[in-house]
This record gives structure tokens, sequence and C-alpha cells, in this order.
């Protein structure tokens, strides 16, 4: 396989992997909510809870048979590239404006003293 599938593959397999985990925990909380409202007297028809049941059991053997699929991927090495600036250019960016700004400042107080010159010449 090329490196570029592998990748994705192990983008994939995280993904399905992270799927698995949530059904899971969304099984364990539907569990504790149907306990809560056991102990405290409060009936809920059970149908409701096997059938949001069913659904989340579903939901996570679809997700373990995707990481099962794509654990190929896991043997990608490759990290993908990241674009990363120097410090110091991030800096020159930031500073760049900034001289920009100064320049024009200092151009319109020399356009000033040049017109005052003028205006003074003339009188």
């Amino acid at each position: 396989m090329d490196t570029k599938k592998l990748i994705e593959y192990k983008k994939r397999y995280a993904i399905s992997k992270h799927h698995a985990w949530a059904g899971s925990i969304f099984l364990a909380i539907l569990l504790a909510i149907r306990i809560f409202l056991e102990t405290s007297e409060i009936n809920i028809d059970d149908r409701i809870i096997l059938f949001i049941g069913a659904i989340l059991v579903g939901y996570m053997l679809v997700a373990l048979i995707f990481t099962y699929r794509y654990r190929t991927g896991l043997s990608a090495d490759v990290k993908p590239e990241k674009i990363q600036s120097s410090t110091d250019e991030i800096e020159n960016k930031k500073i760049e404006p900034k001289l920009e700004k100064e320049k024009l400042k200092i151009e319109k107080k020399k356009a000033k003293t040049e017109l005052k010159k003028e205006k003074k010449s003339i009188k």
C-alpha cells in the first residue's frame, strides 16, 4: 500500500475507534439513567430502553467493524506534514505593517515641513 492510503486508513481507524468508545460510553449512560429512574421509582417502559440500547449496540458494532477494516493504517509511521513558520518569520509578518505605518507617518511629517518651508519662502 502506498503511504497516502495508509495515512488515510490511520485517520479512519482513529475516527472509528473514537465512535466505538463513544458508543460504549452512551450505553453506560443509558444504563445509569435506567438505574436512577428505577431507584427513584419512576416507571419507564423497558421497551424504550431496549430499543435505544439496541441502536447503541448496533452503532458500536459498526464502529468496531470499521476499526477492524482500517487497522492496517496503524502500520503507517509517516506523520502528515505540518507547515510551520519559524518564529522570526511570524514576528516579521507582525512587524511589517507597523513599519509601513511608521514610514507613512515620517513621509507625512516631511511633506508638512516642506509645505511650511514653501509657505515661509512665499511670504
